[in-house]
C-alpha cells in the first residue's frame, strides 16, 4: 500500500504564496496509485545494484493537490548538486523579477572613462565593440586619463571558498563579477577561449585567445607532430595566475582544439576588451586601465542592457550554467540588502524560499550553483518548490527554461537532449540535471496519458560505478507510461 498525502483545501487557501503553499508534510490518506502499480514499479528500479549503499531520494506528487504518489527517502538530507539552480532561478524570478535586465555603462569625468558593470553575463567582445562605436560617434577621439573598470555592483570574494581548487581553472568555476565577458553565446562568463592549431610537423602549435586580451600571457611549449599521431595537448592555469601554459604535441593536418580557461580578474578583462575595442573605433587611452569606483556625477556616453531574466533563463537552466546562478544570487543580493555578496544574496534566496512553502530548515545554500558539495537539501522539499512554483505567475518562463527530455536542440532539451529519447518521456520531461562526481539529481515536471501533471525528483548521493542516469530517466519514463 502506497501513502499518499493529501492537502485539505483549508491548507490551500491559507498558503504562503499566492495561490496556496503546499507543504511537505499533511493529512495523510491510503490510495494506491495506478492500482498500487506506480510503487512496485519504482521499487524496482530502485533496486539497481549501483544503488545499494547510496543516499537514496526519491518523491513524486500530483502537481495539482501535493498529494505524494511514493516516497523513498524524501526527508534524507542529500547533495543536491545543480538540482540548487531550481531553488535559485525561482528567487531570481520572484525577487528580481522576470522582466529583470543588467546594465552596463560608459561614463567620463575628469579626463577618465569610466566602465561600469552590474553583473551582465551577456557581455560579449562584440557587445563592447558597439559600446565602442557610441562612445566614438559622441565625437570623443581621445580620454586624457586612466579607463576605469568598476565593478562594486558586486563584493565580496569571487569564488567560494569550499569550491575545489581543482575546478577554478575551468569555466564552469569562473569567478563572479559584477563587470565581465564571455566568449561563446553559451555566456561562459569570466573566461577565455583558446585555440590550438596545428602548424608543420616539429614547428609549435599555433594559439589564439577568443576574445583577443592581453590580461593572459600564454607559455606555448607545445609542438606539431607528425600527421595521424595523437593529440596530447594540455591547457592549464594555475590558480593566482595570468600565465595560460600550453603543452604536449598536436598532430599536423588535424582540426583545430578548443578549450576554455578562466581569468582571475573578469573586470580587467573586460576592461582590456573594451580599450581593444575602442582603439578600432579611433578612440585613444592615454592612462592605464585602472580599477575604480564612477562618481555618482559622471556623464554617461554609452549604455547597453541585457535580454530580461525571462530569455536568460535558457541557457542559465537548459546548459546548467553556474556562473549565471552565481550572478543571480548576488544580484538578489544586491536587490535585497543593497550589497552584491553570496553573504546577502544566500539569505534572500532562502527568505524567498520559505514564501514558496519550502522548509528552510531542510535546505542548506552555501552557493547558488550546487557546485559547492556543502549544499543540502532534500526530494521533499524540491517536490514543494516544483508544486508550488506553478502558482506563480513567473511560472511560465521558468518552466519554459527546464531542459526538455529528447529535444535535440540544445536550448531547447539542454542537458536533456540526448536522454530519454524514443520514450513517452521524450518532450513531456521538463527537468533539472544535475551532476558531481558520486551526485546526480532530476527534478521536474511529467505529464501522464491522463493529463495530470506530476512533480518528481529523485537525487541519488554515494552510487556505486558509474553515475545511474538511466535509473533517473526509468524513473521518469515510468511515470510518463500509462498505468499497466
Amino acid at each position: 500500500m502506497v501513502i499518499r498525502r493529501v492537502v485539505a483545501a483549508l491548507l490551500l487557501g491559507a498558503g504562503l504564496v499566492a495561490g496556496g503553499a503546499v507543504p511537505a508534510r499533511a493529512a495523510l490518506a491510503r490510495t494506491p496509485p495506478d492500482g498500487g502499480g506506480l510503487a512496485g514499479d519504482l521499487d524496482a528500479v530502485l533496486r539497481d545494484a549501483r544503488l545499494g549503499g547510496a543516499t537514496v531520494g526519491v518523491v513524486v506528487r500530483d502537481a495539482a493537490s501535493g498529494g505524494v504518489l511514493y516516497d523513498r527517502g524524501g526527508d534524507t538530507p542529500v547533495v543536491p548538486a545543480s538540482n540548487n539552480k531550481l531553488y535559485t532561478s525561482a528567487s531570481a524570478f520572484g525577487v528580481l523579477g522576470a522582466g529583470y535586465r543588467f546594465r552596463t555603462t560608459v561614463s567620463v569625468k575628469g579626463g577618465n572613462l569610466y566602465l561600469t558593470g552590474t553583473g551582465d553575463t551577456t557581455m560579449r567582445a562584440a557587445d563592447y565593440d558597439r559600446l565602442a562605436g557610441a562612445v566614438a560617434a559622441r565625437g570623443i577621439t581621445t580620454i586624457e586619463g586612466d579607463l576605469v573598470a568598476d565593478d562594486t555592483w558586486f563584493g565580496g570574494e569571487r569564488v567560494r571558498r569550499d569550491w575545489d581548487p581543482e575546478d577554478l581553472q575551468y569555466a564552469y568555476a569562473g569567478r563572479i563579477s559584477a563587470l565581465t565577458v564571455s566568449p561563446n553565446a553559451d555566456f561562459d562568463a569570466g573566461s577565455v577561449g583558446v585555440s590550438v592549431t596545428a602548424a608543420g610537423a616539429g614547428e609549435p602549435v599555433g594559439v589564439a585567445l577568443t576574445p583577443a586580451t592581453g590580461v593572459v600571457k600564454v607559455d606555448n611549449r607545445a609542438t606539431t607532430g607528425p600527421a595521424g599521431s595523437r593529440s596530447t595537448i594540455t591547457v592549464q592555469r594555475a590558480n593566482g595566475s595570468d600565465t595560460i601554459v600550453i603543452s604536449g604535441s598536436h598532430p599536423a593536418g588535424a582540426p583545430a582544439k578548443e578549450f576554455l580557461r578562466t581569468v582571475e580578474d573578469p573586470a580587467l578583462y573586460a576592461a582590456d576588451v573594451f580599450r581593444r575595442a575602442l582603439r578600432a573605433h579611433g578612440v585613444r587611452v592615454a592612462g592605464t586601465i585602472e580599477r575604480g569606483r564612477t562618481p555618482a556625477d559622471a556623464t554617461t556616453v554609452a549604455a547597453r542592457t541585457s535580454m530580461p531574466l525571462s530569455r536568460l533563463a535558457a541557457p542559465f537552466m537548459k546548459l546548467s550554467n553556474n556562473v549565471i546562478a552565481e550572478t543571480l544570487v548576488k544580484a538578489v543580493g544586491r536587490k535585497v540588502h543593497g550589497r552584491g555578496t553570496w553573504r546577502a544574496g544566500l539569505p534572500a534566496v532562502t527568505a524567498y524560499l520559505r514564501r514558496l512553502g519550502v522548509d528552510p530548515a531542510r535546505v542548506t545554500m552555501t552557493d547558488g550553483s550546487g557546485l559547492a558539495r556543502s549544499n543540502r537539501t532534500t526530494a521533499a522539499q524540491l517536490g514543494v518548490l516544483l508544486g508550488n512554483a506553478r502558482r506563480q505567475a513567473w511560472f511560465p518562463a521558468w518552466y519554459a527554461a527546464l531542459p526538455v527530455a529528447g529535444r535535440p536542440d540544445r536550448l531547447v532539451g539542454g542537458t536533456l537532449a540526448k536522454r530519454m529519447v524514443g520514450t513517452a518521456a521524450a518532450g513531456n520531461v521538463h527537468a533539472k540535471t544535475g551532476t558531481l562526481t558520486g551526485v546526480t539529481a532530476l527534478s521536474g515536471y511529467v505529464t501522464r496519458p491522463d493529463g495530470r501533471t506530476l512533480v518528481f525528483s529523485s537525487v541519488f548521493n554515494g552510487y556505486a560505478g558509474r553515475a545511474p542516469k538511466d535509473v533517473e530517466d526509468a524513473i521518469a519514463v515510468r511515470l510518463a507510461t500509462p498505468a499497466p
